[in-house]
């Protein structure tokens, strides 16, 4: 009896993502951009894929790329120019 996997593949970085949203890369077992994983097709993965489904691409799904990057962790602005009278 053949287990049934899923092919993935990191399409997009994980760098200046979230805190939960790179565990979850990582514990998919991906490290570098383009590598593609065979993982078990079972509830528990397919869970963490649709959690990343804008970073991941699953063989037989259609990927599409965001638009806006809605994953990362947006910062202020620096003031420090302003104080200076510039």
């Amino acid at each position: 009896m053949a287990d049934k996997t899923l092919k993935a593949t990191l399409m997009k970085s994980a760098i200046g993502a979230k805190p939960a949203i790179r565990a979850t890369i990582e514990s998919l077992g991906f490290r570098r951009m383009n590598q593609t994983r065979e993982l078990p097709d079972n509830p528990a993965v397919r869970g963490m894929l649709k959690q990343v489904y804008f970073l991941v691409a699953v063989e037989g799904e259609p990927y599409e790329r965001p638009k806006r990057s809605r994953y990362k962790i947006w910062r202020s602005r620096s003031t420090k120019k302003h104080q200076r009278g510039n």
